[in-house]
């Protein structure tokens, strides 16, 4: 089950417990190929050729998407920190980040949609963005967690 939680700093996360070690999540959060398949949104339709099969700090990966039509959109690993954090942005410069924590059961997964760093947060807000992106990070924490849990990752 997944736990919501927003803040007045440009930021909103969910929280999911997976029945999985941290490695084996973060192997899917680095793996670009895998975005598509955890992607809660159905807006990840596949990754593009990258010279990076595993992300790391400062990889650039490309990925087709869709919000009504058709785009591509290059993306930063901007932060990073082997098995526990790693968050992306594009041009846009807001961040998708996912951290890590060990817990009893397996390991806490929270994903931040962190508008903060935007070079449009207004546009982010007057769009309702915070207020609609929960319901598809649930489902994409929901979606990792089958990809983990089912060894088809």
């Amino acid at each position: 089950m997944a736990e919501q939680t927003a803040s007045k700093d440009r930021q909103v996360s969910v929280s999911r417990v997976i029945a999985a070690r941290p490695e084996a999540i973060f192997g899917v959060l680095r793996d670009p190929a895998m975005h598509s398949a955890m992607d809660g949104s159905g807006t990840v339709r596949g990754n593009r050729k990258t010279d990076a099969a595993k992300l790391e700090l400062g990889s650039r990966f490309r990925m087709d998407m869709k919000i009504g039509i058709p785009y591509r959109i290059t993306s930063k690993v901007v932060e990073y920190d082997e098995n526990r954090l790693i968050a992306w942005a594009h041009l846009g410069r807001h961040r998708w980040r996912y951290r890590l924590e060990p817990v009893e059961g397996g390991t806490e997964v929270t994903e931040t949609f962190d508008w903060s760093t935007s070079i449009s947060p207004r546009y982010i807000e007057l769009m309702r963005y915070p207020e609609k992106h929960p319901e598809s990070m649930e489902r994409t924490l929901e979606r990792l967690d089958e990809i983990v849990t089912s060894g088809s990752a």
